[in-house]
């Protein structure tokens, strides 16, 4: 999938436990653990979606990134 333009990978704070599947499968290394939550890095993500499936609690989705006024 190509990346989405005006679009963001976001980590839901309260579902991720830092478990890093989506770590592990990311293969621009776009993820990164911080203390025990997930940290997109959205200049290296391709909005690919591997990690998506691979979130055992379903912690991360895309969305359309805010309008700034």
């Amino acid at each position: 999938m190509a990346k989405r333009p005006g679009h963001v990978m976001v980590v839901d704070e309260e579902r991720c436990f830092g478990c890093a599947a989506c770590i592990a499968i990311c293969p621009l290394s776009a993820l990164e653990l911080e203390g025990i939550l997930a940290i997109p890095t959205e200049e290296r993500c391709t909005h690919c979606d591997l990690c998506i499936p691979a979130c055992p609690v379903n912690a991360l989705e895309i969305k359309e990134e805010p309008l700034l006024a």
